[in-house]
């Protein structure tokens, strides 16, 4: 500081030779403006983010761990009592590439975290963590050794859908770039079981998301930056650097937003519901027609703690037959084909309500607004269903809602009824993998589709190249479709959860102060 004060002095000397000096005064300035830091001239505060490849590793845990996160869909389990819980449960950081290094602690101890707005508890693998072999393998937070150290103890737990973390709050501060949190609350994990965190490239997270969906109702870190005055604007952005081989993977800013990470203006939509950054979104085009199923809106969340594309099985499906990625024939989705498929295209043409038809045919009941398995349960599933806030399906009426959607969408571009049988049972041999991604051919890049995003009355589009993922290199490489299946039900669904895949191609920010989302494209 005394290096300023000096120069400022010296601008006020200058100033005092009177009115033939203004043309040196400004020019003191502006040398004093250069003499600062970018990010504090801006106000802007930023850190780093390092892209790592998506490895083989990570591929094979992620299958392992598919089976529970399929258990979780159909309603195996409790996701928490937090109405919210359900999407954090369904979490995959298992493709995660972004990741960035935080401080915890004073002095601080250095950690590698995913900056995730798709959750909004703060964690660390703890040194206190002694049985899990996860823990071993990554930097652990040692409280004797920080001087701000404050004991809490209360325990947490969080469920994900690829692995789950436990332990007990602490306070201390977060250094975050150039600032420091003070009596940040935050998790020491003690426990990481499975392979998902054992094989992660990263140590904990830090969440960004609202503190609605906060585990223990903890204060996020975000919040305290505001509350402590740290930054002067109450808005964050994320920039992904998607060209391989720069080496700088991206930025995270808060305070504001970089001009040279995007191009044009942001188009902003409204903070729908707290908790998750979730806003409302249009319809969704395949090579620039709709894809039926988002037409009269869905909700959508924009989520940097998730890498792919995830939404409704119906559209993932349409996606990768386009794309001609590989999937798993479904039986249920042939018999409805075969057995209703008639019936359905009658029903449609004698326009009835399409919310309604798989009522009508008898594989769903109608609940007022949608279809609901008509299967009879036990008392044990209802209990189950409850508990998981709904996330449980039957296959015969599941298959039906998208037979609907298709045959909808295709007789809306005036195809006959024995075109759009066969395509519909085309569709059936492209659901997506349950093992959460679908293989594509490398050499078909160019003859594959734009999937464009509608976004508060525009079109976002994402060319092959920016949601086709490559893993590895030269001729042992594989890609991988970036979208992946993720049914969440009415009310919180249809919902599309916009990750990195999305979030790589335009650059986003989070503005808590107006709690609205913006997108742009980036540079």
């Amino acid at each position: 500081m005394s290096s300023l004060g000096l120069t400022l002095d010296s601008v006020c000397q200058i100033a005092a030779m009177g009115t033939r000096s203004v043309a040196l005064v400004l020019l003191a300035a502006v040398l004093l403006q250069t003499l600062l830091p970018a990010s504090a001239a801006e106000g802007l505060v930023r850190v780093a983010l390092k892209k790592q490849p998506i490895d083989q590793n990570s591929r094979v845990a992620e299958r392992l761990s598919a089976e529970e996160k399929q258990r979780l869909l159909r309603g195996g389990n409790s996701l928490g009592s937090s109405d919210e819980g359900d999407i954090i449960a369904l979490k995959n950081y298992m493709n995660a590439q972004y990741f960035g290094e935080i401080g915890v602690g004073t002095p601080a101890q250095k950690f590698t975290v995913i900056f995730d707005t798709g959750s909004s508890n703060h964690w660390v693998p703890s040194s206190k963590c002694y049985f899990s072999i996860a823990c071993y393998l990554h930097s652990r937070y040692k409280s004797g050794q920080s001087s701000t150290y404050k004991k809490n103890g209360k325990p947490a737990d969080i469920h994900y859908g690829t692995g789950s973390i436990a332990g007990f709050f602490s306070e201390d501060s977060v250094t975050l770039g150039d600032l420091v949190v003070k009596d940040q609350e935050f998790i020491e994990a003690t426990k990481e079981p499975g392979l998902t965190f054992m094989v992660a490239k990263f140590d904990g997270i830090l969440g960004l998301g609202f503190q609605e969906i906060s585990v223990g109702n903890a204060v996020p870190v975000w919040y305290n930056m505001i509350k402590q005055g740290l930054i002067s604007d109450p808005v964050f952005s994320f920039w992904f650097n998607r060209h391989a081989g720069e080496g700088e993977g991206g930025e995270i800013v808060f305070g504001g937003m970089d001009p040279n990470h995007y191009k044009g203006d942001h188009t902003y939509v409204p903070v729908t519901q707290k908790g998750y950054w979730q806003f409302n979104m249009g319809d969704v085009l395949v090579d620039g027609k709709s894809s039926g199923f988002c037409a009269g809106g869905c909700a959508a969340i924009a989520d940097s703690g998730t890498s792919l594309l995830a939404g409704p099985t119906a559209i993932i499906t349409e996606i990768n037959e386009k794309i001609g990625a590989t999937g798993v024939v479904s039986q249920e989705c042939k018999t409805v084909v075969s057995q209703y498929g008639q019936q359905i295209l009658d029903l449609l043409l004698a326009e009835t309500q399409p919310a309604k038809i798989c009522s009508q045919v008898g594989l769903c009941t109608f609940d007022g607004t949608h279809g609901v398995s008509a299967g009879i349960r036990s008392v044990v599933d209802d209990e189950a269903g409850k508990s998981n806030g709904g996330l449980q399906s039957d296959p015969m009426c599941n298959a039906c809602e998208m037979a609907v959607v298709w045959m909808q969408n295709q007789l809306s571009q005036n195809k006959t009824k024995e075109l759009i049988l066969n395509y519909v049972n085309q569709l059936c041999d492209r659901l997506p993998s349950p093992m959460g991604e679908s293989s594509v051919d490398c050499a078909s890049l160019k003859s594959m589709p734009d999937i464009a995003f509608t976004i508060g009355g525009k079109k976002f589009s994402l060319k092959p190249e920016q949601y086709i993922l490559k893993v590895g290199e030269g001729p042992a490489a594989q890609c991988i479709s970036g979208f992946t299946a993720m049914d969440i039900p009415p009310p919180r669904g249809p919902l599309w959860i916009l990750g990195d895949v999305f979030m790589g191609a335009y650059h986003t920010v989070f503005d808590y102060g107006k709690l609205r989302v913006g997108f742009a494209e980036s540079a």
